[in-house]
């Protein structure tokens, strides 16, 4: 049995992916002292537009309808999400109940155990997916930061 201070040596566990995002985000938390600075700031930087990612299909992979004011909240809420478990919903219930509820109708549709997907593949497949979401989050938290610090530091933030 894989012990808790064995994962945290491996820079591949899913629990050193967590922390650096939430480590990440705590820093742009403390960082970024006024927040509604951010308002109605471009999420890219025309100057550094070659130092954006990009994904597969040569797009920036930050979207161009956010500023950078909706882009810090939204990551300060992933990392309360992942810190403090999914919020109930107005819906009326947490995401994973809503989850749980849409997918019994389909299980009982199926019947049988074995028409049951592999649940190992369906947990790598998720895994890998959840890598590679966190690394984006934490390179998206680290760039707003440094922009937010180049940007507050030349005072072109300021109005």
């Amino acid at each position: 049995m894989m012990q808790l201070n064995d994962a945290h040596c491996n820079k591949h566990s899913l629990l050193n992916v967590m922390n650096r995002f939430i480590a990440a985000a705590n820093n742009m938390n403390e960082t970024i002292m006024v927040p509604s600075l951010l308002r109605d700031v471009p999420l890219e930087d025309n100057a550094s537009e070659d130092s954006v990612s990009h994904n597969n299909n040569n797009e920036p992979s930050y979207p161009k309808q956010r500023d950078m004011y909706e882009h810090y909240l939204l990551l300060k809420s992933i990392k309360n999400d992942m810190e403090w478990g999914l919020l109930k919903r107005e819906m009326g219930g947490s995401f994973l109940e809503m989850t749980v509820k849409q997918e019994e109708p389909q299980q009982q549709m199926s019947g049988d155990a074995k028409d049951c997907p592999d649940l190992e593949s369906q947990f790598h497949y998720h895994l890998h997916g959840l890598f590679g979401v966190l690394s984006k989050l934490t390179v998206q938290a680290d760039h707003l930061t440094n922009r937010y610090k180049r940007e507050i530091g030349g005072g072109s933030l300021l109005r």
